[in-house]
Protein backbone atom coordinates (compact mmCIF):
# COMPACT_ATOMS: atom_id res chain seq x y z
CA UNK A 1 0.00 0.00 0.00
CA UNK A 2 1.11 3.61 -0.41
CA UNK A 3 2.79 5.10 2.62
CA UNK A 4 0.33 6.59 5.12
CA UNK A 5 0.76 10.32 5.66
CA UNK A 6 0.84 10.75 9.41
CA UNK A 7 -1.34 13.31 11.18
CA UNK A 8 0.38 12.90 14.54
CA UNK A 9 1.21 16.20 16.24
CA UNK A 10 2.72 15.90 19.72
CA UNK A 11 2.60 18.54 22.43
CA UNK A 12 5.38 21.09 21.91
CA UNK A 13 7.36 19.75 24.90
CA UNK A 14 7.35 16.18 23.55
CA UNK A 15 8.90 16.77 20.14
CA UNK A 16 12.39 15.71 21.20
CA UNK A 17 12.92 11.97 20.93
CA UNK A 18 14.61 11.66 24.32
CA UNK A 19 11.82 13.52 26.13
CA UNK A 20 8.95 11.54 24.61
CA UNK A 21 10.74 8.21 25.02
CA UNK A 22 11.77 8.72 28.65
CA UNK A 23 8.50 10.32 29.75
CA UNK A 24 6.48 7.49 28.22
CA UNK A 25 8.69 4.82 29.72
CA UNK A 26 9.21 6.22 33.21
CA UNK A 27 6.60 8.87 34.01
CA UNK A 28 3.36 7.78 32.37
CA UNK A 29 0.75 6.02 34.51
CA UNK A 30 -2.47 4.30 33.43
CA UNK A 31 -5.23 3.61 35.94
CA UNK A 32 -8.47 1.69 35.74
CA UNK A 33 -7.32 -1.57 34.13
CA UNK A 34 -8.30 -4.69 36.08
CA UNK A 35 -6.12 -7.61 34.97
CA UNK A 36 -6.66 -11.29 35.70
CA UNK A 37 -3.67 -13.60 35.32
CA UNK A 38 -3.77 -16.96 33.56
CA UNK A 39 -0.82 -19.34 33.29
CA UNK A 40 -0.27 -21.28 30.09
CA UNK A 41 1.81 -24.42 30.65
CA UNK A 42 4.14 -25.16 27.73
CA UNK A 43 5.05 -28.56 26.31
CA UNK A 44 8.74 -27.99 27.01
CA UNK A 45 8.04 -27.67 30.75
CA UNK A 46 8.07 -23.88 30.89
CA UNK A 47 5.18 -21.43 31.22
CA UNK A 48 3.83 -18.13 29.92
CA UNK A 49 1.68 -15.85 32.07
CA UNK A 50 -0.96 -13.75 30.32
CA UNK A 51 -2.96 -10.95 31.91
CA UNK A 52 -6.55 -10.54 30.76
CA UNK A 53 -8.71 -7.44 30.93
CA UNK A 54 -12.24 -7.38 29.64
CA UNK A 55 -14.80 -5.19 27.94
CA UNK A 56 -17.81 -4.22 30.05
CA UNK A 57 -20.05 -6.53 28.02
CA UNK A 58 -19.20 -10.02 26.72
CA UNK A 59 -17.12 -9.68 23.55
CA UNK A 60 -16.18 -11.97 20.68
CA UNK A 61 -13.15 -9.80 19.89
CA UNK A 62 -9.73 -9.84 21.55
CA UNK A 63 -6.43 -8.08 21.04
CA UNK A 64 -3.16 -9.78 21.97
CA UNK A 65 -0.63 -7.29 23.34
CA UNK A 66 3.11 -7.99 23.14
CA UNK A 67 5.60 -5.97 25.19
CA UNK A 68 9.14 -4.88 24.41
CA UNK A 69 12.60 -5.81 25.70
CA UNK A 70 12.49 -6.39 29.45
CA UNK A 71 8.91 -5.16 29.59
CA UNK A 72 5.80 -6.86 30.96
CA UNK A 73 2.02 -6.70 30.79
CA UNK A 74 1.85 -3.93 33.39
CA UNK A 75 3.84 -1.37 31.43
CA UNK A 76 1.78 1.73 30.58
CA UNK A 77 2.22 1.17 26.83
CA UNK A 78 0.43 -2.17 27.34
CA UNK A 79 -2.21 -1.15 29.89
CA UNK A 80 -2.95 2.03 27.92
CA UNK A 81 -3.83 -0.09 24.89
CA UNK A 82 -5.76 -2.59 26.99
CA UNK A 83 -7.84 0.16 28.58
CA UNK A 84 -8.75 1.80 25.27
CA UNK A 85 -9.68 -1.48 23.60
CA UNK A 86 -11.69 -2.60 26.64
CA UNK A 87 -13.62 0.67 26.54
CA UNK A 88 -14.44 -0.13 22.91
CA UNK A 89 -15.86 -3.61 23.53
CA UNK A 90 -12.69 -5.59 22.83
CA UNK A 91 -11.06 -7.88 25.40
CA UNK A 92 -7.28 -7.72 25.85
CA UNK A 93 -4.81 -10.53 26.43
CA UNK A 94 -1.50 -8.98 27.54
CA UNK A 95 1.34 -11.47 27.22
CA UNK A 96 4.29 -11.66 29.59
CA UNK A 97 7.14 -13.33 27.72
CA UNK A 98 8.99 -16.13 29.51
CA UNK A 99 10.59 -14.79 32.68
CA UNK A 100 8.87 -11.40 32.44
CA UNK A 101 5.86 -11.91 34.71
CA UNK A 102 7.72 -11.38 37.99
CA UNK A 103 8.64 -15.06 38.39
CA UNK A 104 11.72 -16.67 36.80
CA UNK A 105 10.94 -19.11 34.02
CA UNK A 106 11.96 -22.73 34.52
CA UNK A 107 14.30 -23.33 31.59
CA UNK A 108 17.67 -21.95 30.54
CA UNK A 109 16.04 -20.39 27.49
CA UNK A 110 13.73 -17.40 27.88
CA UNK A 111 12.39 -15.08 25.17
CA UNK A 112 13.75 -13.23 22.17
CA UNK A 113 12.64 -11.05 19.25
CA UNK A 114 11.89 -13.96 16.95
CA UNK A 115 10.28 -16.44 19.36
CA UNK A 116 7.08 -16.74 17.35
CA UNK A 117 6.52 -20.28 18.60
CA UNK A 118 5.43 -18.81 21.93
CA UNK A 119 3.09 -16.35 20.25
CA UNK A 120 1.57 -19.26 18.34
CA UNK A 121 0.94 -21.07 21.62
CA UNK A 122 -0.91 -18.05 22.99
CA UNK A 123 -3.03 -17.74 19.84
CA UNK A 124 -3.92 -21.42 19.88
CA UNK A 125 -4.77 -21.19 23.58
CA UNK A 126 -7.17 -18.34 22.85
CA UNK A 127 -8.74 -20.24 19.94
CA UNK A 128 -9.33 -23.25 22.20
CA UNK A 129 -11.57 -21.09 24.37
CA UNK A 130 -13.97 -21.02 21.41
CA UNK A 131 -15.07 -17.54 22.42
CA UNK A 132 -13.42 -15.17 19.96
CA UNK A 133 -14.22 -14.89 16.26
CA UNK A 134 -11.90 -11.90 15.77
CA UNK A 135 -8.30 -11.73 17.02
CA UNK A 136 -5.91 -8.81 16.57
CA UNK A 137 -2.27 -8.45 17.59
CA UNK A 138 -0.49 -5.31 18.68
CA UNK A 139 3.23 -5.54 19.32
CA UNK A 140 5.51 -2.92 20.80
CA UNK A 141 9.22 -2.77 19.91
CA UNK A 142 10.56 -6.34 20.36
CA UNK A 143 6.94 -7.54 20.42
CA UNK A 144 6.30 -5.66 17.18
CA UNK A 145 9.10 -7.50 15.40
CA UNK A 146 7.74 -10.79 16.74
CA UNK A 147 4.21 -10.05 15.51
CA UNK A 148 5.44 -9.13 12.03
CA UNK A 149 7.66 -12.20 11.80
CA UNK A 150 4.82 -14.46 12.94
CA UNK A 151 2.43 -13.22 10.28
CA UNK A 152 4.95 -13.23 7.45
CA UNK A 153 6.71 -16.54 8.02
CA UNK A 154 3.60 -18.76 8.04
CA UNK A 155 1.85 -19.91 4.89
CA UNK A 156 -1.46 -20.13 6.68
CA UNK A 157 -2.79 -18.03 9.54
CA UNK A 158 -5.86 -18.67 11.70
CA UNK A 159 -8.94 -17.30 9.96
CA UNK A 160 -9.80 -15.48 13.18
CA UNK A 161 -6.66 -13.35 12.98
CA UNK A 162 -7.85 -10.17 11.27
CA UNK A 163 -5.17 -7.47 11.66
CA UNK A 164 -1.79 -6.61 13.18
CA UNK A 165 -0.32 -3.35 14.45
CA UNK A 166 3.43 -3.00 15.05
CA UNK A 167 4.71 0.06 16.92
CA UNK A 168 8.35 1.20 17.05
CA UNK A 169 9.37 -2.03 15.34
CA UNK A 170 13.07 -2.93 14.98
CA UNK A 171 12.41 -4.76 11.71
CA UNK A 172 16.14 -5.14 11.09
CA UNK A 173 17.63 -6.33 14.36
CA UNK A 174 21.32 -5.89 13.52
CA UNK A 175 20.74 -2.26 12.53
CA UNK A 176 18.59 -1.59 15.57
CA UNK A 177 21.18 -3.14 17.88
CA UNK A 178 23.92 -0.98 16.32
CA UNK A 179 21.72 2.09 16.79
CA UNK A 180 21.03 1.22 20.40
CA UNK A 181 24.74 0.83 21.12
CA UNK A 182 25.65 4.17 19.53
CA UNK A 183 26.97 6.93 21.77
CA UNK A 184 23.70 8.89 21.76
CA UNK A 185 21.85 5.87 23.14
CA UNK A 186 24.50 4.77 25.64
CA UNK A 187 22.27 5.49 28.65
CA UNK A 188 19.49 3.28 27.24
CA UNK A 189 21.91 0.45 26.39
CA UNK A 190 23.41 0.48 29.88
CA UNK A 191 19.95 0.28 31.44
CA UNK A 192 18.79 -2.57 29.21
CA UNK A 193 21.99 -4.54 29.75
CA UNK A 194 21.79 -4.17 33.53
CA UNK A 195 18.24 -5.58 33.55
CA UNK A 196 19.19 -8.45 31.26
CA UNK A 197 22.24 -9.43 33.31
CA UNK A 198 20.29 -9.24 36.57
CA UNK A 199 17.80 -11.71 35.16
CA UNK A 200 20.53 -13.98 33.77
CA UNK A 201 22.54 -14.10 37.01
CA UNK A 202 20.34 -16.68 38.82
CA UNK A 203 20.74 -19.03 35.85
CA UNK A 204 24.45 -19.30 36.65
CA UNK A 205 23.63 -21.50 39.64
CA UNK A 206 20.61 -23.16 38.07
CA UNK A 207 22.31 -24.11 34.78
CA UNK A 208 26.10 -24.30 35.40
CA UNK A 209 26.45 -26.65 32.45
CA UNK A 210 25.18 -23.92 30.11
CA UNK A 211 26.94 -20.78 31.33
CA UNK A 212 29.95 -20.06 33.53
CA UNK A 213 30.82 -17.05 35.63
CA UNK A 214 33.59 -16.37 33.11
CA UNK A 215 31.03 -16.25 30.30
CA UNK A 216 28.82 -13.98 32.38
CA UNK A 217 31.63 -11.58 33.21
CA UNK A 218 32.53 -11.37 29.51
CA UNK A 219 29.19 -9.68 28.79
CA UNK A 220 29.97 -5.98 28.43
CA UNK A 221 27.53 -4.93 25.70
CA UNK A 222 24.13 -5.91 24.32
CA UNK A 223 25.84 -7.74 21.46
CA UNK A 224 27.90 -9.65 24.01
CA UNK A 225 24.69 -10.65 25.77
CA UNK A 226 23.22 -11.94 22.53
CA UNK A 227 26.48 -13.72 21.70
CA UNK A 228 26.90 -15.39 25.10
CA UNK A 229 23.27 -16.01 26.04
CA UNK A 230 20.48 -15.23 23.54
CA UNK A 231 21.99 -17.05 20.59
CA UNK A 232 23.25 -20.09 22.48
CA UNK A 233 20.14 -20.53 24.63
CA UNK A 234 17.81 -20.42 21.64
CA UNK A 235 19.61 -22.48 19.03
CA UNK A 236 21.41 -19.84 16.98
CA UNK A 237 25.05 -20.04 15.92
CA UNK A 238 25.92 -16.52 17.02
CA UNK A 239 24.49 -13.08 17.73
CA UNK A 240 24.65 -12.23 14.03
CA UNK A 241 22.86 -15.47 13.14
CA UNK A 242 20.17 -14.60 15.70
CA UNK A 243 19.73 -11.12 14.22
CA UNK A 244 19.54 -12.45 10.66
CA UNK A 245 17.06 -15.23 11.35
CA UNK A 246 14.82 -13.27 13.71
CA UNK A 247 14.49 -9.95 11.84
CA UNK A 248 10.98 -9.47 10.48
CA UNK A 249 12.12 -7.36 7.51
CA UNK A 250 12.62 -10.41 5.29
CA UNK A 251 9.08 -11.63 6.02
CA UNK A 252 7.20 -8.41 5.26
CA UNK A 253 6.61 -9.23 1.56
CA UNK A 254 4.75 -12.40 2.60
CA UNK A 255 2.25 -10.77 4.97
CA UNK A 256 -1.31 -11.57 3.88
CA UNK A 257 -3.51 -9.76 6.42
CA UNK A 258 -3.91 -6.01 7.07
CA UNK A 259 -0.82 -4.89 8.96
CA UNK A 260 0.16 -1.43 10.15
CA UNK A 261 3.69 -0.38 11.11
CA UNK A 262 4.09 2.91 13.01
CA UNK A 263 7.76 3.91 13.27
CA UNK A 264 8.67 7.47 14.19
CA UNK A 265 11.35 9.10 12.09
CA UNK A 266 13.05 10.42 15.23
CA UNK A 267 13.18 7.00 16.92
CA UNK A 268 16.84 6.73 17.88
CA UNK A 269 16.54 2.95 18.39
CA UNK A 270 15.85 2.29 14.70
CA UNK A 271 18.22 2.12 11.74
CA UNK A 272 17.32 3.12 8.17
CA UNK A 273 16.34 -0.47 7.33
CA UNK A 274 13.59 -0.31 9.96
CA UNK A 275 11.55 1.95 7.66
CA UNK A 276 10.42 -0.60 5.02
CA UNK A 277 9.16 1.81 2.36
CA UNK A 278 9.80 -0.52 -0.58
CA UNK A 279 8.11 -3.46 1.12
CA UNK A 280 5.04 -1.38 2.01
CA UNK A 281 4.67 -0.06 -1.53
CA UNK A 282 4.85 -3.57 -2.98
CA UNK A 283 2.55 -5.37 -0.51
CA UNK A 284 -1.14 -4.32 -0.56
CA UNK A 285 -1.58 -5.68 2.99
CA UNK A 286 1.25 -3.67 4.53
CA UNK A 287 0.70 -0.10 5.72
CA UNK A 288 3.62 2.04 6.86
CA UNK A 289 3.26 5.26 8.82
CA UNK A 290 6.34 7.30 9.69
CA UNK A 291 5.43 10.21 11.98
CA UNK A 292 8.04 12.92 12.28
CA UNK A 293 7.86 12.67 16.07
CA UNK A 294 7.20 9.98 18.65
CA UNK A 295 10.61 8.70 19.66
CA UNK A 296 10.54 5.08 20.78
CA UNK A 297 6.98 4.25 21.87
CA UNK A 298 6.50 7.89 22.84
CA UNK A 299 3.46 9.00 20.83
CA UNK A 300 2.12 11.29 23.55
CA UNK A 301 -1.35 12.67 22.85
CA UNK A 302 -4.44 14.10 24.53
CA UNK A 303 -6.09 12.72 27.68
CA UNK A 304 -3.35 10.11 28.27
CA UNK A 305 -4.45 8.13 25.22
CA UNK A 306 -1.44 7.82 22.93
CA UNK A 307 -1.66 8.36 19.19
CA UNK A 308 -0.51 4.82 18.40
CA UNK A 309 -3.20 3.41 20.70
CA UNK A 310 -6.04 5.35 19.10
CA UNK A 311 -4.70 4.68 15.61
CA UNK A 312 -4.37 0.95 16.36
CA UNK A 313 -8.01 0.82 17.43
CA UNK A 314 -9.10 2.66 14.28
CA UNK A 315 -7.02 0.35 12.08
CA UNK A 316 -8.26 -2.95 13.45
CA UNK A 317 -11.85 -1.69 13.49
CA UNK A 318 -11.59 -0.65 9.86
CA UNK A 319 -9.96 -3.88 8.70
CA UNK A 320 -11.78 -6.44 10.85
Amino acid sequence: MPIIESIYKPPFWAKKSFVSTVFSGLARTVNGVAQTRERIELKDGDFIDVDWSYAENPSNKVIILLHGLEGNAQRPYITGSAKLFNENEIDACAVNFRGCSGEPNRLYRSYHSGATEDLEVVINHILEKDKYSEIYIKGISLGANMALKYSGEREQLPKELKAIVAVSSPCYLKGSCDALMSLKNKHYAIRFLAHLKDKLKPKLEQFPQDISIRDFNAIKTLVDFDEVYTSKAHGFKSAVDYYEQSSSLQYLPSITIPTLIINALNDSFLSAECYPVKEAKQNPNLYLEMPKYGGHVGFIDKKNVYYNERHALDFVTEHA
